[in-house]
């Protein structure tokens, strides 16, 4: 980090030396002034153009004027231009006061903005992905384009951290309330709008990732990571100590990994931001989680048919017994969990759980964080949940031989025990608990049954259109491509940001009592599946996606890349 530190010292230190060696021919600065400023712009962490007003050497004019000439660009007196207040309002207020940047005039495919710093190619080039239009440039002073924004947006220059509304002070976790200082605000206002944009445009996961020469972000929509807008090298630093604020973490600390968390509110929507930050050789990668603390669960909303629905709402109201939830990380079981417990809260019922993390806070249940560091694993809980009187105990992962036996004797005695477990379909449930070392006849009398998931991506309702199932590749689906009697794709609009999907759903199997007795034969896997089909036990993932790409849900290509190649490959 020094190594690189010292090479954007060096890179500014350069520029600044072509800025001052253009005002040195102009006759504006002395040779002695500009290695004052210099030596100032590296002190104060500013640009030497930035520098050499004020330490008055030169206006800003005169310093914009020198920067023009060496970028090959205009001048524009923004006091005296016409602004286009509807073209301006096409893009953030904090975006444009960040860069410094102002949009001007559309013609056809090319924009033309004005900038204060015409050596901001982070600005030109979060223009150009929003607008999808070609981005010229011309040079104005800082305190036009601000004046500027005040007068289109009517709000006073600076930092807009109102945009977001502030918690209750009894609700702010972390020091995000403490107002940045002026050296904070330009990462401030950075963060602000990275996580406004991940947020409005729905994402789940926020990526801040430093490389050589560049800062890169991702946001993950839907399950897939999309590109972001990028960042200057020069800026990681302060952006990094801003997010290690707000998460409360130790910004002197750059050797370990740090788990934190942010509650931010945007647009009435309250949030829970869960900030993970891992050292690399650039730097510390940013990983951000965005959890919607307003978010409500549901049964009907998980995707489910109407059978297995029915029969899933059936285990969840018994008394006792284990419920298993499998599938890979990312799948959802978490809000298939979530769901039911809402779905069973009532005052009349202790519902506890212990979770790795809590990714959500639900009403009227009581949750635990597991902590090993502190001597809180899995085990460790659940032996001291069953002391705090539960009528149903979700337990986050089945990981050891110890916990398993547990849970199963807790489902026995009376208990609705709910949790999770990787395996790659319904059947290898019981196949796995058996290698695990489970004795069979304990699975056999307390497990009610087993729903394995996937998650696809749904077609946007405003663009899809239906194509014949060779168009949609079909063919790649094998056997199962005989069940498809239609297809569709979505060709991508402003209401799904040119994906052609939005939201996404899960896709099923459940396996009930009677299929876990077939599980339990021994049979090989094949074997085991067509006996499960042949007798109506189990209907598998795969049928149900093949039900939902003739259905216009989903399409070939989400199936392959989710549930066919898993479950049939």
């Amino acid at each position: 980090m020094a190594s690189k530190r010292r090479s954007d010292d060096r890179l500014a230190l350069k520029v600044g030396g072509l800025l001052g060696e253009t005002l040195m021919a102009d006759g504006v600065i002395t040779s002695a002034q500009l290695d004052r400023a210099l030596r100032e712009s590296k002190a104060h962490r500013e640009l030497v153009g930035q520098a050499l007003v004020r330490l008055g050497f030169a206006s800003s004019d005169q310093v914009l004027r020198a920067l023009a000439r060496q970028a090959g660009v205009d001048i524009l007196d923004i006091d005296a231009a016409q602004l286009d207040v509807d073209l301006i309002r096409r893009f953030p207020e904090s975006l444009l006061r960040m860069h410094k940047i102002l949009p001007l005039s559309q013609d056809g495919h090319t924009l033309t903005a004005a900038t204060a710093d015409v050596g901001n190619l982070a600005g030109v080039d979060e223009l150009r992905r929003r607008s999808k239009l070609f981005v010229t440039v011309v040079a104005s002073e800082e305190r036009q384009i601000l004046a500027a924004l005040d007068r289109v947006y009517g709000q006073a220059a600076g930092p807009r951290d109102a945009e977001a509304p502030r918690l209750p002070a009894a609700e702010r976790a972390r020091p995000a309330a403490v107002e940045p200082t002026e050296d904070e605000r330009p990462a401030m206002l950075v963060v602000d709008e990275l996580l406004r944009k991940a947020i409005q445009e729905g994402a789940s996961d926020i990526h801040i990732e430093p490389h050589e020469d560049v800062v890169v972000t991702r946001f993950r929509h839907d399950g897939l990571l999309h590109a972001g807008p990028r960042l200057p090298r020069s800026t990681f630093s302060s952006v990094l100590t801003r997010i290690k604020i707000l998460a409360d973490l130790n910004i002197a600390e750059n050797r370990l990994p740090q788990d934190g968390r942010i509650l931010h509110e945007v647009d009435g929507r309250r949030l829970d931001l869960r900030v993970s930050v891992f050292p690399t050789i650039h730097g510390e990668n940013i990983a951000v989680r965005v959890l919607d603390k307003s978010r409500s669960f549901g049964l009907e909303t998980l995707g489910m048919s109407a059978p297995q629905l029915a029969v899933f709402r059936k285990w969840i109201k018994r008394p006792y017994g284990l419920i298993l939830v499998t599938g890979p990380t990312g799948s959802g079981k978490t809000t298939t969990l979530y769901s039911a417990l809402n779905e069973i809260n009532s005052i009349e019922k202790n519902i506890v759980t212990l979770e790795d993390p809590i990714e959500y806070e639900l009403a009227g249940i009581r949750q635990t964080q597991i902590n090993p560091r502190a001597g809180l694993t899995f085990l460790v809980g659940l032996r001291a949940l069953l002391r705090q009187d539960p009528d149903v105990m979700l337990v986050g992962e089945m990981r050891d031989l110890e916990t398993v036996e547990i849970a199963i004797r807790s489902a026995m005695t009376g208990h609705l025990v709910l949790s999770t477990l990787h395996t790659n379909d319904a059947l290898g449930a019981m196949p796995r608990l058996l290698d695990m070392g489970v004795a069979p006849y304990l699975i056999a009398s307390s497990l009610t049954g087993v729903i394995a998931q996937r998650l696809v991506r749904v077609l946007c309702p405003e663009c899809k259109k239906k194509v014949s199932p060779e168009e949609a590749g079909v063919h790649r689906l094998g056997d199962l491509a005989r069940q498809v009697s239609a297809a569709f794709v979505g060709k991508g609009c402003t209401a799904c940001n040119r994906s052609g999907y939005r939201g996404r759903t899960g896709i099923f199997e459940v396996l009930g009592p009677e299929g876990l007795n077939l599980a339990a034969t021994g049979n090989d896997p094949e074997t085991l599946k067509r006996k499960a089909i042949e007798k109506c036990v189990w209907m598998p993932m795969a049928d149900q996606a093949a039900e939902k790409i003739s259905t216009g849900i989903t399409t070939v290509d989400e199936v392959v890349r989710s549930v066919f190649s898993e479950v049939n490959g």
